[in-house]
């Protein structure tokens, strides 16, 4: 499976191209400010064809230019219905403080919005994906997790040695903590994180020093894949 991923925009929110191989179709996963001129060069690169935006969340460096690049390759995105109004009302999942930045800019929905369910499998890009919701950090995050890679994207979920801020509208440190919990600490030691920002980690790495996660039932032992 090929993965190109990058950082993107004043807060490097990693966007990530993924593929069965070159000269296969792509999905682009959260494509935040300024990432579509390196979305385009990366299509170009690879040889890529877009089939679909994922969103792991609906904060606004995830989803900034998500609208244009999907209407631009007439595309569906996909994101959780929870988050889903942000796409037209970002400042709704900012807060007071960092409202002001996007001042009077407007924002629209793409043309065709594809609402990922709990537990579902999507199929995209030759790759069958499975969506886990996993709130706390927003309402409507989720985990997506190629079949072809031992590869989660966790979005604001988990990161390398951290966890996701819970302080924006919509968020709750225990449920994102009860998320973890759940949706990802009964998976293997050798799954790769490839999170919103930072560098990739294991599951394993972070069963064993993550500071927020010691506390967490079974944080350390040894998981297996599935619950």
């Amino acid at each position: 499976m090929l993965i190109a991923g990058f950082p993107a925009g004043m807060f490097q929110t990693n966007c990530y191209l993924v593929a069965e191989d070159r000269g296969s179709d792509a999905v682009i996963i959260d494509p935040g400010q300024d990432a579509a001129p390196r979305v385009r060069e990366a299509l170009a690169e690879y040889d890529l064809t877009p089939v679909a935006v994922f969103l792991t969340h609906g904060h606004l460096d995830h989803t900034w230019n998500a609208t244009e690049l999907a209407d631009e390759f007439s595309i569906p995105v996909y994101i959780h219905a929870d988050d889903r109004p942000m796409l037209t009302d970002p400042g709704m999942g900012l807060g007071s403080a960092l409202s002001s930045m996007i001042g009077d800019m407007t924002f629209v929905e793409p043309e065709k919005v594809i609402e990922f369910v709990d537990g579902e499998d999507v199929d995209a890009a030759g790759i069958r994906w499975a969506v886990d919701h996993a709130p706390g950090h927003s309402r409507g995050s989720v985990l997506l997790s190629p079949d072809a890679a031992e590869v989660c994207f966790s979005g604001d979920v988990l990161f390398n040695g951290s966890i996701g801020r819970t302080d924006l509208p919509g968020g709750s440190h225990q449920q994102l903590l009860d998320s973890i919990a759940a949706k990802l600490m009964g998976r293997d030691d050798d799954l790769v994180i490839l999170p919103g920002h930072g560098p990739q980690t294991t599951i394993g790495a972070e069963r064993a020093s993550n500071p927020f996660l010691l506390d967490l039932p079974d944080a350390n032992k040894k998981g297996r894949f599935g619950l």
